[in-house]
């Protein structure tokens, strides 16, 4: 198993996702780590739907994602691509035992609470904090909204 992508994007599957990084990773099943859209069927299946056909896409709890793939963890077959709308859900997923390496920042949206990080990027003061925990356990956290652009080194902007 390999997870071939973990990105942050506040808006999980639209356009971006499906035609430019699908292609690029390679990925072969998304898991949509969420879980109040994994708890509420209308959500999910209105998420799920946008994903291509030739993918399996599917909204999971964090505890769900946990164990699928730590179950899956020798299964060479799997390339998972995982996205979630904030840095907590990877922050859950290795305190669970998941191994992920790095993760890619590709939206994360003005709200209340949320200031300005990066360009059309923003953060809360706590989503700041789990960034510092992600990276100061060696987790590569970048920013890349599509394949073509270069990365950018989150920590700069911390």
């Amino acid at each position: 198993m390999s997870i071939v992508l973990s990105r942050i994007d506040d808006r999980l599957i639209h356009g971006q996702v499906m035609t430019a990084w699908v292609s690029y990773v390679g990925g072969k099943e998304i898991l949509i780590v969420d879980d109040k859209v994994a708890k509420d069927p209308f959500l999910s299946a209105v998420i799920t739907g946008a994903a291509p056909k030739h993918l399996k896409a599917t909204a999971v709890t964090v505890e769900q994602a946990t164990k699928e793939l730590l179950e899956n963890k020798d299964n060479e077959g799997k390339k998972y691509i995982l996205l979630a709308k904030g840095p907590e859900t990877f922050e859950a997923l290795i305190n669970n035992g998941v191994e992920i390496n790095e993760i890619n920042l590709g939206g994360m949206g003005s709200k209340q609470g949320r200031d300005k990080l990066y360009k059309n990027i923003a953060a809360s003061n706590d989503e700041k904090v789990v960034f510092k925990n992600l990276l100061d356990r060696g987790v590569n956290v970048y920013i890349q909204v599509v394949p073509n652009m270069e990365k950018v080194d989150l920590n700069k902007y911390l």
